[in-house]
Parts: C-alpha cells; structure tokens; sequence
C-alpha cells in the first residue's frame, strides 16, 4: 500500500511539473519580446514663428492647411544596431508590431519608412551616418547655369519623397518571460513648401512651367534629423493658375540645420536661397525669371510658404491657328535625366 501512494505522488509531481513548464509552441512568452507601436506626426512645415496655422487663408494659398500634410506611409523598416558591431533588419506595419528579440541584448533601434521612390538611403549600416538623400534629376537648357555657378555645381535634384523616422538608444535587454512595450513616435525628415509665382499680366500666354530652389540641403541624417551640409538644387513642375504658377515642393530644408524639434538648438545662416522659373510660352519662346528668397527661407527653414509677385509677360502673341503648338525640343525643355533608386519591399520573414 505504501509503495502505491509513493508511485502515485510521483506520477502526480512528474505530471506537474511537465504541465507547468514552458514550450515555446505553447507559450509565446518563454521568449523575450517587443510589443512596438507607433504614432505619426504628420506635419508638412514646422512653425518657427510664422504661425501659419493660427492665420492660414485657403483661398490665398488654394490649398486648406489640412490638404498638404503628408499621408502614414505602407511600412517601416526595423534596423537593430548591437553592443558587438552586429546589425539586424526587420520590417513592421504603419501601426507596428510584436517581435521576438534575444535575450538580456542591449541594442539602439532606427525605424524609418522605406516606401520612397526619389530618396537614396545611404550608409545605414553606420547608425551614426545613416542619411537619406534625394535622387539626381539633370535639366537641359541654360535656364539653371547661373545657379549652377551659385552653388558651385551643387547637383540638381528631385524634390524627396516624405520620410519619417525615429530613435531608440540604448533600448534596455529583454527578459524571457517579458513582453516589452515600445512606443515611437515617427516624425517627418522632409517638408513642403509651397511656392507660388505671382503674375502682374501675362499667364494667359503661359503654356508650361518649372521652377528651381537653389541652396537647400542635399540630405538629412536619419538618428539625429539634422541636414546635411551640402546645398543642392530642387528642380520641379508648377501648374499653371488663372493668376499665377503655383508647385508644392518637398525638401529637406536648409543645409546643417540642427531641427528644434528633434531636441536640438536652431542656428541661423548665412546661406542664400534663390528661385527660378522658367515659362514656355504659346507661340514657343521661353522666359525665365530668378529671386533671391533668403528672407523667406530662412524664416521658414522647414517648410513653409514661399510668394513671390509681380511678374510680368508682355507683348507676346499667340502664333496663327496654323502654327499653333510647340516644336519638340525647344530649348530643351524636357529633362535629360531623372535617376530613380527603387527599394525593396518589405521582406516576407516575420521577424
């Protein structure tokens, strides 16, 4: 009888011990995790001191306010930088995502979205220099060679695509058993501005236009959101308005700008800004206009709005209904170049 109740509390501690241990097929948690959520700030221009929110008129600017802010992208890549030199990559939702990470490892996290079209990602594997910059777009005709010589042959650009970004350091170690909740907030790396071409008289003999906006930064760093220090060139489209030409550039912003709102001291410039257009008339001439916008920019180092008035066309004709149209070709008016970086998609793995 004795050795029965002994083989009975055995078989009862053997079993209890087997039901209340863990596997990982039936308990998610033995292994260490990062619950990771995200917010987006979805901001086109930062306010130092503008306040174009408080006095924002939509028929001046023909936009609401609400209309330029840029959407949540599709997704967002994970990059784990470790004590020992190792990097890992992974890939998350627009709202985030649970995903297991090794045990009690110390480690420093960017996020970034990587759904962009005119953007270079540069030097990632390097926490530190990880930057995103635009794509290279090349512009036939002389309409840009006094910029050019400005900038010292800064390379001309397309405006970037939105990116957004954030930052963990140090992210402590995680232990089995624990499920570490990590909130992010994303906030935008490039901002629009919105650029409008003022006319006096004359935009009913416009048939085109283009611009360019010389001396803002080349990049931006991803850690940091401070820009690079490097001026390039933005080439872009207008469309054309009743009274004016009107374009909603993305930048970067001004060159080596320490962004306020990524905890970091604004500094002034001695940079200078220049605006270009140039117009493609209905009986195929072109004309081009420049203006300093060092005020305005520098006001406005993170997007904004940029005005400029008073522009006249006078004395042009429309060619005879036999000659109307444009001849290909014309000044070069097409671009020569557009460069285009194409990302890779998210990756199936489900890290």
């Amino acid at each position: 009888m004795r050795s029965s109740l002994k083989h009975i509390l055995l078989t009862a501690l053997v079993m209890l011990v087997t039901c209340t241990s863990c596997r990982k097929e039936l308990c998610y948690d033995h292994f260490p995790a990062v619950d990771l959520g995200f917010t987006w700030e979805q901001e086109w221009e930062r306010d130092y001191g503008m306040h174009h929110t408080a006095g924002w008129d939509p028929v001046l600017y023909r936009y609401e306010y609400d209309e330029l802010r840029p959407p949540v992208p599709d997704w967002v890549k994970i990059v784990m930088y470790f004590e020992d030199g190792r990097i890992t990559e992974g890939f998350a939702s627009p709202e985030g995502k649970k995903f297991e990470v090794s045990a009690d490892e110390k480690c420093s996290i960017l996020f970034y979205n990587g759904d962009t079209e005119y953007i270079i990602l540069e030097d990632v594997a390097s926490l530190n220099d990880a930057r995103a910059t635009a794509t290279t777009r090349s512009r036939g005709g002389s309409a840009l060679q006094e910029m050019r010589e400005m900038y010292n042959s800064s390379r001309t650009t397309n405006s970037p695509d939105v990116i957004f970004s954030a930052y963990a350091e140090e992210v402590e170690g995680v232990k089995n058993h624990e499920v570490r909740s990590l909130a992010m907030k994303m906030q935008p790396l490039v901002f629009t501005y919105l650029i409008s071409f003022e006319f006096e008289c004359g935009i009913e003999y416009v048939y085109d236009a283009r611009g360019a906006l010389g001396g803002m930064a080349e990049g931006v760093y991803l850690r940091t959101g401070v820009t690079t220090d490097q001026p390039s060139i933005i080439l872009f489209d207008c469309e054309i308005h009743p009274d004016a030409c009107v374009s909603q550039v993305r930048s970067f912003g001004i060159p080596a700008f320490p962004d306020s709102y990524f905890g970091r001291t604004q500094h002034d410039s001695d940079n200078r800004f220049t605006l270009n257009l140039e117009v493609r008339l209905k009986n195929g001439k072109t004309k081009e206009f420049n203006f300093d916008v060092t005020d305005q920019i520098k006001n406005q180092p993170r997007g904004g709005v940029i005005r400029v008035d008073g522009i006249k066309i006078e004395g042009e004709v429309n060619p005879p209904p036999s000659e109307a149209g444009f001849v290909v070709g014309v000044d070069d008016w097409g671009d020569d170049v557009i460069e285009v970086n194409l990302p890779l998609g998210p990756s199936t793995d489900n890290k």
